[in-house]
């Protein structure tokens, strides 16, 4: 019996790995690596924002929809069934016929006990100027909702690089960090042998002592940097908190082009910009809500027909040996409003008003995307010279420090001297990283501001 346990153990084992599937599917997901184009895949798959867009697009299309039925025919029927709970009575003159003074009336019952009808009825208008501007207007509303879906996948896929980025940065920082306290701890040992041996004064270990828990605070603060911009990270995405993530991105510089000048940065934004396209459907939706608002004043010319049946009959009577005469009627109807109280006139003024702001709201944006094009392209050129700088900073820090050791071991060289190389080092590889980091998320926005929302930046790994 206790052979089998193993064997039985065994099979239990690939029965629930087998039943489950779907599980450990997920689990492997989660630990794969993550790169920032798969970030901002799933980010627009699950982002709860860009769901709203979505629905608020599928809004605009029922409300095309909705303005088309005022043009199209429109058909209902009406059933009607009454009981007379006490008959309608109807005063006839007994004597009027007979040449009297027709003073004395009697009362004759006209209502039978039970009576319905059945009514169908259909319109169609044939002109209405007003409906054919709102189907109008309706249409150019379509489109801004196209546009705005296109301006809100553009901010969630920006708002996932800039988390991406940051996280990728805090986890940079604290490998800075790290390294810095492995020299410490190094150069820690190093004076302590050198005190032993009679060369570093016992001052040199307790600056050496110093020096390493000193930086104990700032690793926790990057550690808890670290937790927070992951945890930024997968609300971006639309992750669950419990999702675990292995960004395996670097800060590294990506190839991309963009325009040298500003008029070439412009111009390409007026082309690709939703919500600069979103603004100029605005304006002209206005313009057919103005349209609509005057059609008020034409005449609405429509047809209409009905065709009814109705019987009537006293209780004792089936109703299927009752009659049901059928009635059916055709016409045609014109309405012209003459006075409505300035109602129509007050809707064209406001449409027009509308319209005013509209077309301020469009110049605005115009020229605030020219003067975030002008700071986004300055910021982007001083990061990529920053980047120069720092690239060659950082070689001759390193060497700065590795002789600065060597003098110190040979006892030829102070501790400051030592300490000195070392910050020198730290800052330059600090600096370094975060002109990387700023590189990166001035590309970032100058793909948005130029409205390349499908644009990815992508962060080898």
């Amino acid at each position: 019996m206790n052979r089998l346990r193993p064997a039985l153990y065994f099979l239990f084992s690939l029965l629930l790995v087998s039943t489950s599937p779907t599980l450990h599917a997920a689990a492997a997901s989660e630990s794969a690596p993550l790169s920032l184009d798969d970030a901002v895949r799933i980010g627009l798959e699950k982002s709860r924002t860009l769901e709203i867009a979505r629905l608020d697009r599928d809004m605009a299309h029922q409300k095309i929809r909705e303005t088309w039925s005022k043009v199209l025919p429109q058909v209902s029927t009406d059933l009607l069934y009454t009981r007379s709970v006490k008959p309608s009575i109807l005063f006839f003159p007994v004597d009027k016929l007979s040449g009297g003074s027709g003073s004395s009336f009697t009362a004759i019952e006209i209502s039978a006990d039970n009576s319905a009808s059945a009514t169908l009825n259909l319109r169609q208008q044939i002109f209405n100027a007003s409906a054919f501007a709102g189907i109008r207007a309706a249409s150019t509303v379509r489109k801004m909702s196209e546009e705005a879906y296109r301006n809100t996948e553009a901010a969630v896929i920006t708002d996932i690089k800039m988390a991406y980025f940051d996280a990728l940065i805090s986890r940079d920082q604290l490998k800075l960090i790290e390294q810095s306290i492995a020299r410490w701890e190094a150069s820690q040992k190093d004076t302590r042998a050198m005190f032993r041996q009679g060369v570093a004064a016992d001052i040199d270990t307790l600056k050496a002592f110093l020096s390493v828990e000193n930086l104990r605070p700032e690793l926790l603060q990057a550690e808890s940097r670290v937790g927070i911009t992951m945890t930024k990270l997968k609300n971006a995405m639309g992750v669950t908190p419990e999702t675990e993530l292995n960004l395996s991105g670097k800060l590294e510089l990506a190839s991309a082009s963009y325009p040298t000048e500003i008029a070439a940065a412009y111009d390409e934004a007026l082309l690709r910009r939703p919500d600069l396209h979103q603004l100029e459907y605005q304006v002209q939706a206005q313009g057919e809500k103005l349209s609509s608002a005057r059609a008020e004043h034409f005449p609405v010319f429509s047809a209409f027909g009905k065709l009814e049946s109705q019987t009537a009959f006293n209780d004792g009577v089936k109703p299927s040996d009752s009659r049901w005469p059928v009635s059916s009627a055709v016409g045609l109807q014109l309405s012209l409003p003459i006075f409505t109280g300035f109602r129509i006139s007050s809707q064209v003024e406001q449409a027009k008003i509308e319209q005013l702001q509209s077309r301020t709201r469009y110049e605005d944006l115009k020229a605030n995307i020219r003067a975030e094009l002008e700071i986004i392209l300055s910021n982007y050129r001083e990061s990529k010279k920053r980047i120069e700088v720092q690239s060659k900073t950082i070689s001759v820090a390193e060497r700065s420090y590795r002789i600065s050791q060597l003098r110190f071991k040979e006892g030829i060289g102070s501790r400051l001297e030592l300490t000195d190389a070392e910050l020198q080092l730290n800052k330059a590889k600090t600096n370094y990283l975060q002109a990387i980091y700023d590189y990166l998320v001035t590309s970032v926005r100058l793909d948005k501001a130029l409205g390349r929302s499908k644009a990815t930046l992508t962060a080898k790994g």
